[in-house]
């Protein structure tokens, strides 16, 4: 109860399922740590793959600012490979504050049904300060919880994406399609990273990102390099649209980023 005291300025989004509770602050978290499988290597197929996907989603409105809910697993299955995917999230949001003109919140779950959100921010900085606050702790995935409470907060205003990283699946993959498809109607399209092999969350995160008209892709250590650039291209366009994307493409290493905008020119 103590070390959970200490994480109560994030906003917990409850123990029952979908139920939201907002809070204003962004500030530090608390720990754990386990044993997980090793990760299996992201293939070329995977970020082909992940590519198309993007590709045929249709671009946000590039009026006002472009919202970005970014969403982790903090349970103890990711506890020995942490720090590299905070290092890649961490990314993430650099390349956000660079490129501006976006709003982040993150969230997170882990624990006996702990799952927080932090605000709304418009300077990533602070939310990657908070993200490295974040420790692992044992309990199973609360996913749901995450798809009902983007769909929410875009009921409120548009949000551009959902990206969620995590390794495992552990929920009933018919509710959770249920829940994808809810935002699908309303289009917010989910990006999956996945660490690791688990194939259950393999095929459910293929099924969510396929619906919501998003992508998934594989990673690991040895892929870090190529799963920035994704990271950065998923922000860019959130952000953006193709406007941005051209931006980047034409800037110094754009590779990926021109990889993706000629996929959607040829679509």
């Amino acid at each position: 109860m103590a070390n959970k005291m200490r994480d109560e300025r994030a906003t917990n989004l409850g123990s029952a399922p979908g139920s939201v509770h907002r809070n204003t602050d962004h500030s530090s978290l608390a720990s754990s740590h386990a044993n997980a499988p090793v990760a299996a290597r992201s293939t070329s197929t995977d970020v082909d793959e992940f590519l198309r996907r993007v590709k045929e989603m249709e671009p946000p409105t590039t009026t006002g600012r472009g919202r970005l809910v970014f969403a982790m697993d903090a349970t103890m299955s990711r506890q020995p490979t942490w720090d590299m995917a905070l290092a890649l999230q961490s990314h993430m949001f650099e390349i956000v504050r660079e490129i501006g003109g976006l709003d982040v919140q993150l969230v997170f779950f882990r624990g006996n049904g702990e799952c927080r959100a932090s605000r709304w921010v418009t300077d990533p900085a602070a939310l990657a300060r908070l993200m490295t606050t974040v420790q692992c702790r044992g309990g199973f995935t609360q996913i749901r919880k995450v798809l009902s409470h983007v769909r929410t907060e875009s009921e409120r205003q548009r949000v551009s994406a959902l990206v969620y990283v995590g390794d495992c699946m552990e929920e009933q993959i018919d509710d959770l399609c249920g829940r994808a498809g809810e935002l699908a109607l309303i289009g917010v399209p989910v990006f999956l990273f996945q660490e690791g092999h688990d194939r259950a969350a393999a095929s459910a995160f293929r099924e969510i990102a396929a619906l919501t008209r998003g992508a998934y892709c594989r990673f690991d250590q040895g892929a870090a390099d190529q799963l920035r650039e994704l990271l950065k291209a998923v922000a860019v366009y959130a952000a953006g649209g193709r406007q941005a994307l051209q931006r980047l493409a034409d800037g110094r290493g754009g590779a990926t980023a021109r990889q993706l905008l000629a996929d959607m020119t040829r679509k």
